[in-house]
């Protein structure tokens, strides 16, 4: 894959665009927390894995138009939230995804007038996911639809998946994203599991499959339901070893 910048990227949270929105995303990091096991006969320090965990931090800009940053922000739940970073906006191209717990909304007045706002989230249960997008940043379909395929060239994992929905905007009764998967590109099959929560407005969803599940080559997102406008976005995360949470 070529080396490429962080131009034309998107940010996600709970069914919010707030790509416009955010000046920097400051950190995205994951991975298991070490552990120090340094034993007193050794001279460097010995480390096994501990559990998983996750955070992604950003800097906002100060909008207070309807669905914008201060919106999304300003009220702080103490529910979970899921934040997707997607590295730009290319069908099948990489993002990071978690579910976590909204730590902060700092504001910082700086001496040049501008206004920006720290926020920290922080994995909550699962820790953070690198995948790839199943939608070309955000997907608008006005009717139930084959979403286009994104080829894994990790062929065939038996280690399961996690995914993630996020819903902009819904006119319509529901609208039922399900994930589909393919040896060949032709022949499809929904992933055991892989249905989400049929949306009917505005929302934020996390899937995981079962950790033996085989996952083939191919992945696609459908629509069905009754609907005349569904704009969404999803991450898909293949695991290409075992993992627990």
């Amino acid at each position: 894959m070529p080396k490429s910048s962080g131009l034309g990227d998107a940010l996600f949270l709970d069914g919010f665009d707030l790509s416009g929105d955010v000046g920097a995303v400051g950190s995205i990091a994951g991975g298991p927390r070490p552990l120090d096991v340094t034993a007193i006969d050794k001279s460097a320090r010995e480390r096994l894995g501990g559990l998983r965990d996750g955070s992604l931090e950003f800097t906002s800009f100060f909008d207070v138009a309807a669905l914008a940053s201060h919106a999304a922000l300003k009220t702080l739940p103490t529910t979970d939230r899921v934040v997707s970073y997607f590295r730009g906006t290319l069908l099948g191209g990489q993002a990071a995804s978690l579910v976590g717990k909204q730590l902060n909304y700092d504001p910082s007045r700086n001496e040049d007038g501008s206004l920006t706002f720290k926020v920290n989230a922080r994995a909550n249960g699962f820790g953070l996911d690198w995948g790839r997008s199943l939608t070309a940043g955000k997907r608008t379909d006005s009717a139930p639809t084959n979403g286009a395929s994104v080829d894994h060239t990790d062929v065939t994992t038996a280690f399961g998946w996690q995914a993630y929905l996020h819903v902009f905007a819904f006119a319509g009764t529901s609208v039922t994203v399900t994930l589909q998967d393919s040896a060949d590109d032709a022949a499809w099959a929904n992933l055991t599991g892989g249905a989400f929560t049929a949306a009917t407005g505005q929302t934020s969803q996390r899937l995981e499959g079962g950790r033996t599940a085989t996952v083939r080559r191919y992945l696609r997102a459908v629509t069905s339901g009754t609907f005349s406008n569904a704009v969404f976005a999803v991450v898909f995360a293949r695991n290409l070893v075992a993992v627990s949470f």
